[in-house]
């Protein structure tokens, strides 16, 4: 944890109020976010219970499973939702706009521009915390190898036919989340614990209802107060008064409501099927509606104060301004979705449960590459993220007392103006240190030359060293002048892409890649046959 997060968390103690940890909002809003708040039956992480899902915050779908262990009735559930997410989903992949792209000429291996279509928008999963998307990965992990009564007629029970593409979806956007500043799939726990700082640990930021009692909470009472009776909490019955944000439920409410109720409904159900007459069979099939009804009623008084709750968080967000360069991040975002609509049109197989040895490289190295952008970006975007990389020596600020014109020793001689910055910070420069400032949206370098006055002083010497145009006289406005505020850094504004690899068939047996007579044609990778282990 950053000192400035230390900081702040501290302050909220003292304050009884969560504290602005962002001046602006670091991840893209859809105007229209599809929001999912799903419950798991206790001690079985993928048997789903029920969920409230949509993108109308007035009128949720509340899609129930009476019985978690009964397969068909989960596949009834996984129908449902796909349903409502595939229509979501492809609603943005109809409408496209022309955009250029680089690609690799086959015939000259050189780098070319080739004009694609791009979706000039892309769907946004919400989801109620970090759990929640664990959970999202699991039901397309155990859904996108199933097979369908049209793909495999003989196949024991077969899937609902828009199950196995839901499963692809829902894998797509679970790996997406994984990249760092990504929007595609989000957490709005992780969401308010980027943009406000709470009085309690990050493990009690989890839970949502304490979570908006620290940054919202009712007027006359403290943060600490409210967190802790959303909480902790209970009605005269023993149950939370804030239902936890899920996926997992209460024991309370499991061993007291939910297990008699589902107990209920399977006493109705075999007494309906062991029903010997008509008139029987009607009775016995009201009392099953009236036990699936109970078990409705169960699960949306345990969704719908997370429901509401994530729209209230949604709320908080929006007040915030969108930083400069979250636009570019949402742009990523369109392209990762296209490209994963492109390979499901062109029918391609579903992902395998395993990446081979260059696609795994890849994944690892862009999210690093994310990682380091996000955090740059970040920085430049907003004032108070920018203190906290002050307060870690990493940036710098102050104003500039003055500029001697100076020139680089060669042939064709290029200015190379020394910069004199007072600041009150303590970067950790070491001698030829690059530093780096934003130049109309661009990075310009400098490099440290020394200290003017004792060392460790206030007064940094800088030289610039690029992005003064190509003539003898730097361009009007490329260094700045006596008086001007400055912000450097010591941290790179663009990341560079790292070395080439190989391509699956041409990586070494060593690596996965195949083995034998190098003249062999490998076989194109086939996505693993499902197992036991894969299925709800």
């Amino acid at each position: 944890m950053s000192l400035i997060a230390t900081l702040s968390r501290l302050e909220a103690v003292r304050s009884g109020r969560a504290q602005p940890a962002a001046t602006v909002r670091h991840r893209h809003l859809s105007e229209r976010p599809l929001v999912l708040v799903p419950l798991i039956t206790a001690g079985e992480a993928g048997a789903p219970l029920g969920a409230l899902v949509g993108t109308d915050r007035d009128a949720p779908r509340l899609l129930v499973v009476p019985q978690p262990r009964d397969r068909d009735l989960r596949f009834a559930f996984l129908a449902e939702l796909a349903d409502i997410v595939l229509p979501y989903v492809d609603a943005y992949g109809d409408v496209v706009e022309a955009a250029e792209r680089s690609e690799t000429d086959p015939e000259t291996g050189k780098r070319v521009k080739v004009e694609v279509d791009l979706c000039t928008d892309a769907p946004q999963l919400i989801l109620p915390s970090r759990t929640g998307i664990d959970f999202v990965r699991l039901l397309g992990r155990s859904m996108r190898f199933r097979r369908t009564a049209e793909q495999e007629p003989e196949a024991p029970h077969p899937a609902p036919p828009r199950v196995p593409l839901l499963g692809r979806w829902l894998t797509h956007f679970g790996e997406r989340a994984r990249v760092p500043g990504s929007s595609l799939l989000l957490a709005l726990t992780d969401l308010l614990t980027r943009h406000w700082a709470t009085g309690q640990s990050s493990v009690e930021d989890q839970h949502l209802g304490a979570l908006l009692a620290w940054i919202d909470p009712p007027e006359g009472e403290t943060g600490d107060a409210a967190a802790r009776r959303a909480e902790l909490a209970r009605d005269a019955d023993g149950q939370l008064l804030c239902p936890p944000a899920g996926p997992a439920t209460d024991p309370a409410f499991d061993n007291k409501l939910l297990a008699p109720a589902i107990e209920r409904y399977d006493r109705a159900r075999a007494a309906l099927a062991a029903a010997e007459d008509g008139l029987e069979a009607d009775d016995r099939l009201g009392d099953l509606t009236a036990a699936e009804r109970e078990i409705r009623a169960l699960v949306e008084s345990r969704t719908r104060p997370t429901w509401d709750a994530v729209w209230h968080g949604l709320d908080l967000l929006r007040k915030l301004p969108e930083g400069a360069r979250v636009a570019d991040r949402w742009t990523r975002d369109r392209w990762s979705f296209t490209g994963h609509r492109d390979r499901v049109v062109a029918g391609e197989p579903p992902q395998p449960r395993r990446d081979d040895a260059v696609t795994a490289a890849n994944k690892l190295a862009t999210r690093e590459r994310e990682q380091a952008r996000l955090d740059a970006q970040e920085a430049l975007d907003d004032p108070l993220v920018m203190a906290g990389r002050r307060l870690a020596g990493e940036a710098f600020a102050g104003e500039v007392t003055d500029v001697v014109m100076a020139y680089s020793e060669s042939k064709r001689p290029s200015p190379r103006p020394l910069v004199t910055v007072r600041t009150d910070d303590r970067p950790h420069l070491g001698e030829r240190t690059k530093v780096y400032r934003s130049l109309g949206g661009k990075p310009q370098a400098a490099e440290f030359v020394g200290y003017d006055g004792p060392e460790g002083g206030d007064l940094l010497v800088l030289r610039i060293v690029d992005k003064m145009g190509r003539g003898k006289e730097p361009e009007e406005g490329s260094v700045p002048e006596k008086g001007d505020p400055v912000c450097f850094t010591l941290f790179e504004h663009d990341q560079r892409g790292g070395a080439k690899l190989p391509d699956p068939e041409e990586t070494p047996w060593t690596h996965g890649g195949p083995p034998g007579d190098p003249e062999a044609v490998p076989l194109p990778e086939q996505p693993d046959p499902p197992t036991e282990e894969d299925l709800l």
